[in-house]
């Protein structure tokens, strides 16, 4: 019964530990992908992504947005490139809060060197206002950006803002005149930050109109602004991305814990099948 018991204890830490090694071989391979495109492009390469990852055997998936913390970690890298080193920056994320987003997005800007920020896939919201402020964005042609509006809780500052001006005073609760008039400086604060990240970038007149549409809520939140649209706003967008960022992105595997519902032959395919 004691050698069943020590086997059934080694077993116990076997499957304990399997998620634990499995992750730090992902992080592994990342890092030597990584090396290897920073040698390609001569560039220091800053992994910015956000996916659902088990880390342990009764893990829970959780969804994760730009934090504080993240900003501390990229200004951190951003501070150990020296100036005339190029940075890639890979966005991968749903937005988060305007504070960390727009600490990452001023740290960009600074950046003496040219700085390219690459969506594999999609960067939204607080990811957006972060790619404004790079020299380059490099999408992949079915990746999308997204508006920067404010949101309040579960509204959006323009439509706050909206209802003020449609509905008489005596008709509106307080705590909505409340919601509404923070909604409004919140508006004015995005637009002027937004026109911050713009600087120098294009025509004044033009920035003007790219932070109206991005921030007043010409769109709702989760619009999505595809390459081609960016492009006829005016930003510098690229399609051209290079199939290593596509592989350092199966690299973020997602949990898997029920049946996929997309599967394939993981090959290339030319004229003829294999």
């Amino acid at each position: 019964m004691g050698g069943l018991g020590e086997w059934f204890w080694i077993f116990l830490m076997i499957v304990m530990l399997q998620p634990v090694l499995r992750q730090k071989m992902l992080e592994s391979a990342r890092l030597r992908l990584m090396h290897r495109i920073e040698e390609q492009r001569k560039s220091r390469v800053i992994l910015l992504v956000h996916r659902q990852e088990t880390m342990s055997l009764l893990g829970f998936p959780l969804m994760r947005y730009i934090d504080v913390n993240d900003a501390e970690e990229v200004i951190r890298a951003i501070h150990l490139t020296d100036d005339d080193v190029p940075i890639d920056l890979v966005l991968h994320t749903p937005g988060g809060l305007v504070l960390a987003s727009l600490q990452i997005a001023r740290a960009i800007k600074a950046h003496k060197a040219k700085v390219t920020v690459i969506v594999p896939h999609y960067a939204m919201s607080g990811g957006t206002l972060i790619a404004l402020a790079a020299d380059e964005i490099i999408m992949d042609s079915h990746a999308v950006l997204g508006p920067v509006d404010p949101q309040l809780g579960e509204y959006p500052a323009a439509s706050l803002v909206k209802v003020v001006q449609e509905k008489k005073i005596d008709e509106i609760e307080d705590r909505t005149l409340i919601l509404a008039d923070i909604a409004a400086k919140a508006l004015k604060q995005i637009r002027s930050e937004v026109l911050e990240l713009l600087e120098g970038k294009m025509p004044q007149e033009q920035a003007e109109r790219l932070a109206d549409l991005l921030t007043q809520g010409t769109w709702t939140h989760d619009h999505p602004i595809s390459f081609e649209e960016a492009k006829r706003l005016g930003l510098p967008v690229r399609s051209d991305l290079p199939q290593e960022f596509y592989q350092l992105m199966n690299l973020f595997p997602q949990p898997v814990q029920r049946q996929p519902a997309v599967q394939y032959i993981p090959t290339p395919y030319g004229n003829h099948k294999p």
